[in-house]
């Protein structure tokens, strides 16, 4: 008993509960008068007016209470350190263009360095703002020759597969030079598991806004 005193006292003094308004301590049966703006429990409670009557020992509600108050999970903003997968809405969602003159901004940036991370992390050789929770016009992309291991000589050959190092469009636009089509097996980091043959012209131009000048790169 001298224990659940003292921690109740530690708890009061917390401001989980007052002393003012505890009346009773029992070791199944807790009642205590309480107002709103002390008393947030509803759990396994029984409310008439200002009287709570709680069905389980107070130790136990207020260790509840302080796992509540001071382990709360951080929740993960954008952008995100993982993948957006499939039924997101984001990756539905059209994205805006980046100002120019928020391309060097600390927000921009941070943005650039979590997509390349991700993007190492997974193996992958492309990713846009979308798939880590940002609605930007950004695209991250990077062939290097940890990737061409995967791959025979072979299907290097047949895919004219070239080495690029990283490449950071934003605001881009994409015209066609060869309007002949393609289709070859690929996969994708939002359709996490699955690969598809998918159609692509054989010639593309991408342009766009590079993150640290403002001179186009092609």
């Amino acid at each position: 008993m001298a224990s659940s005193k003292c921690f109740l006292k530690n708890c009061t003094s917390l401001g989980i509960i007052t002393r003012t308004h505890l009346s009773v301590h029992q070791r199944h049966h807790t009642t205590f008068l309480c107002s709103a703006k002390t008393c947030s429990w509803g759990i396994g409670a029984r409310h008439y007016a200002s009287r709570v009557i709680v069905r389980e020992p107070l130790s136990r509600i207020l260790l509840r209470e302080l796992r509540h108050r001071f382990s709360k999970p951080k929740m993960k903003t954008p952008p995100y350190d993982h993948v957006c997968q499939v039924g997101d809405p984001i990756l539905r969602g059209q994205s805006s263009p980046v100002d120019p003159r928020q391309i060097k901004s600390a927000e921009i940036q941070n943005v650039i360095r979590m997509m390349t991370k991700v993007m190492r992390r997974a193996g992958a050789v492309g990713c846009a703002a979308p798939q880590v929770g940002v609605a930007k016009q950004i695209v991250v992309m990077e062939l290097t020759e940890k990737h061409l291991e995967r791959f025979e000589p072979e299907v290097l050959k047949a895919r004219e597969v070239a080495l690029f190092p990283l490449t950071v469009f934003i605001n881009p636009h994409m015209k066609v030079t060869d309007p002949r089509v393609v289709t070859l097996l690929e996969g994708c980091l939002s359709i996490s598991g699955y690969d598809a043959c998918v159609p692509r012209y054989y010639g593309v131009e991408l342009t766009g806004d590079d993150h640290s000048e403002f001179a186009p790169i092609e």
